[in-house]
């Protein structure tokens, strides 16, 4: 019953307006002009809405099966997979060098948004390859990167990554997962690893899997962990595959959503595994694919509430339920719209300027990696490193709570599974746990983010928002509407940083209570950073004349929504904050 449509004009406006990326000077990005962005944005669109869509419901219905050892994937999923590597869509922003098309990862990041939301189950069997691509490309040497590169970007080999064991899951200093060392230089592999996403299918020829182990002698904790390559089949030199390798899917996890996505417990009984970086730096080499993962979760968090929203919407303007209190808007019928009663309304402006605000933070987040990594700008790879956990925890929050918010829109209807919503608020959960969860996103932010070069780098956030603020203040609808709500909200978040500065080095408690309220308040700013510019670049486009008046009355309406609404919350947040761990830490265990 649902239905998707990419949001490519929102998408262009962001790229072109907002972040005005062809002029902004990273390299690479001169290359973007509009007619070239909303042109594979479109053909995007085209396979979400005709291809990926109609198989999200499938996927959550049928869901994978295990025969044999081998993982059967939703009816029409393999043919989805070999549209998908057809389209060369794996390898967006990847290094041409091994197949990619070397595209900035901000367009990826448009792209991954559009096949979320039109179905996140799927999209996950290569989003694991990317992240796997990414640490084989980062970390490996020439030789891993010739062998299982190219096959990964064209999509006929994909990649998992495995942490995660029975007895440990954000403690990785506890795994017990061994590496051998051989005579040869190879390793063997044993232990077992569970939840594993695309762990084992039938979609590719062979799978790449990235496994965290211990190599035995070496250092306590996660300092002795290191990283290897494990091939689901063994690879030759010619590059043809070889002898099944022992690694195998033991069962699959018996899910509360995204069916669609062969979730594994994966033994390995000896398995030929191969080093990739150091001995012992295993975890430096996995940070750089869970931290791409974190930032695509975030991706995934909103991108559900985005489609969660359009079905919504589309409900609330096609059911007719009571009459407008100021009067009949639909007298021809025996009822009106629900969307003309204001609860509707509030419910559907939380939805929309919350997924609108979520997409401009989430690509402003790409575009600071790609200034990263194209520029070797320092100052934006640690602002990303900050804002990471923001984008990961806050964005998947308060995008499940979106996926909440459109299935309620729906009344009786949203909880029913032929209307399709229920699917949404339960794929969206994931988001909220895996990759690290938020409580976890919050205790790395204040814990870790906040000290960041010793404090510089959000220092260096503060001033970027007071600068924002001093530079446009002249403007005046632009300063009553947006910049006064950005500017109270910023010295919440301040004084909220402030606290845990004073506070925190006596006790750590004072500030880990209120490190998820932070998390929230810090998003919430950043929210009020985005609609910012967003509704300055809608004034001026109305000013010059150029695009579509009513896109831009519609985006600065929004935007007032956003900051008269849901931007208030910062001072509920700080309030939190400040009052301390007393009433957290209040009982003893035996009280609870």
């Amino acid at each position: 019953m649902t239905t998707y449509t990419a949001p490519v004009d929102d998408m262009q406006f962001i790229l072109h307006d907002v972040l005005q990326i062809s002029t902004s000077g990273v390299p690479g990005f001169d290359e973007l002009e509009p007619d070239f962005t909303k042109a594979v944005l479109e053909e995007a669109g085209k396979l979400a809405s005709d291809v990926l869509h109609p198989l999200n419901k499938v996927g959550d219905e049928q869901g994978c099966r295990l025969e044999n050892g081998v993982v059967r994937t939703p009816e029409g999923f393999k043919a989805a997979y070999d549209k998908v590597c057809e389209g060369g869509w794996i390898g967006l922003d990847c290094d041409p060098e091994y197949g990619g098309q070397g595209m900035p990862h901000l367009l990826n990041s448009c792209v991954g948004e559009i096949f979320v939301s039109a179905n996140m189950a799927f999209n996950m069997y290569q989003g694991l390859s990317h992240g796997a691509y990414n640490a084989i490309y980062t970390h490996g040497t020439d030789e891993q990167k010739r062998t299982y590169l190219p096959k990964m970007v064209e999509g006929t080999w994909s990649g998992t990554m495995n942490l995660t064991e029975p007895q440990c899951g954000t403690d990785l200093g506890l795994i017990r997962t061994k590496a051998e060392p051989q005579d040869d230089g190879t390793y063997k592999i044993s232990g077992q690893k569970i939840w594993i996403s695309a762990g084992e299918h039938d979609m590719t020829d062979n799978i790449i899997h990235l496994v965290l182990a211990k190599i035995p002698g070496g250092p306590d904790g996660v300092k002795g962990i290191s990283l290897f390559i494990v091939p689901k089949f063994m690879v030759n030199e010619d590059g043809s595959l070889g002898e099944r390798n022992a690694v195998s899917c033991g069962g699959l996890e018996s899910k509360m959503g995204i069916h669609g996505n062969a979730t594994c417990v994966m033994n390995y009984d000896g398995a030929t595994g191969f080093l990739i970086g150091e001995m012992h730096k295993g975890m430096r080499a996995m940070f750089t694919m869970m931290n791409e993962a974190r930032l695509g979760v975030g991706v995934q968090g909103y991108s559900q509430g985005a489609v969660a929203y359009q079905n919504a919407l589309a409900f609330a303007k096609d059911r007719v339920q009571g009459r407008d209190v100021t009067g009949a808007k639909n007298p021809g019928g025996v009822a009106d719209p629900i969307i003309v009663h204001p609860d509707v309304r509030r419910n559907l402006m939380d939805q929309k300027a919350f997924t609108e605000g979520a997409r401009a933070f989430a690509l402003w987040g790409a575009q600071l990696i790609d200034r990263s990594q194209r520029s070797g700008d320092a100052e934006s790879e640690a602002l990303v490193s900050l804002l990471t956990p923001v984008l990961k925890g806050f964005l998947t929050d308060k995008g499940f709570e979106t996926t909440v918010l459109a299935q309620q829109t729906l009344g009786g209807s949203g909880f029913t599974t032929e209307w399709g919503l229920e699917q949404f608020v339960r794929d969206a959960r994931i988001t909220m746990i895996y990759e690290g969860t938020n409580g976890i996103q919050s205790l790395d932010l204040v814990g870790r983010k906040l000290g960041l070069n010793g404090g510089k780098t959000v220092m260096g956030f503060f001033e970027l928002i007071k600068s924002y603020i001093k530079e446009n203040e002249g403007d005046a609808a632009l300063k009553e509407g947006f910049l006064d709500p950005l500017k109270a909200a910023s010295k919440d978040l301040q004084g909220a940083a402030t606290y845990f500065m004073q506070n925190g080095m006596k006790n750590p408690n004072e500030a880990l209570s209120g490190s998820y309220d932070f998390m929230h308040l810090f998003g919430h700013v950043c929210l009020g950073y985005m609609w910012a510019q967003m509704a300055k670049a809608a004034y001026v486009a109305k000013a010059n004349g150029t695009g579509n008046a009513a896109f831009y009355d519609t985006k600065i309406a929004t935007g007032r929504y956003y900051m008269a609404r849901q931007l208030p919350a910062t001072g509920m947040h700080r309030a939190r904050i400040e009052s301390g761990a007393a009433p957290v830490m209040a009982l003893d265990v035996e009280q609870f």
